[in-house]
């Protein structure tokens, strides 16, 4: 199945739900912001480096933009730094930076900004591998015994494995849910009807909309 046919099959990305007023805003204040002196606010420069060829790595170019095309990591940027959560912050800030020192370590270099897509992919492919049952039971009972230390106000850490694997899983949903509420997502791959008209209660999506999910 090619990207585009995912695109108009899939719903919203985990953890995320609809483009809010503050969201769509955002999107917005980023359209202007994609070039190639974009600057990071909630990034260093060389994380936002990282991030955009991690962003690319999920949602290359097809027959569709890739995600950085469409201003995915700006928009990502300005949302974690003025929508989400400061244990949101946290959990990103330091997954990331456990996610560049592996990449590092795997290539031996010294510098985030120097990474490569391939030195980045294996390193993104390993947190996003699929764990057999009792080792996902383990790694969700830390998840577990880590947000409760958080919501308690206790200092509380994970280990390198299980922090990749929560920033790889939360920044890939994150990014497929920027991508998929896109201006250009939302008006030319899926389903667009900005003035709605008849209202047909039970109706064939295949003949409805050639099988494409709605924009709105």
């Amino acid at each position: 199945m090619d990207r585009r046919i995912a695109l108009k099959n899939m719903g919203l990305a985990l953890g995320y739900t609809v483009a809010t007023p503050t969201i769509i805003s955002l999107m917005q204040s980023c359209k202007q912001e994609t070039g190639p002196d974009w600057t990071p606010l909630f990034f260093s420069p060389g994380e936002g480096a990282v991030i955009m060829q991690l962003a690319d790595l999920i949602l290359p170019k097809t027959d569709t933009p890739s995600a950085t095309e469409v201003g995915v990591h700006t928009f990502l940027d300005r949302y974690w730094m003025e929508v989400s959560e400061p244990e949101e912050q946290d959990l990103i800030k330091s997954g990331l930076s456990n996610f560049i020192e592996k990449a590092l370590a795997d290539s031996g270099k010294k510098a985030g900004d120097s990474l490569t897509a391939e030195e980045l992919e294996p390193v993104l492919a390993g947190a996003l591998k699929k764990r057999d049952k009792e080792d996902e039971a383990k790694l969700y009972e830390t998840l577990t015994t880590y947000n409760e230390a958080v919501a308690e106000g206790q200092p509380a850490e994970l280990d390198g494995d299980v922090s990749r694997f929560v920033f790889a899983n939360q920044f890939r949903d994150a990014v497929i849910w920027s991508y998929k509420t896109s201006e250009y997502v939302g008006e030319e791959v899926l389903a667009y009807l900005p003035v709605p008209g008849e209202y047909i209660g039970c109706g064939d999506v295949d003949e409805l909309t050639g099988g494409k999910a709605w924009s709105l």
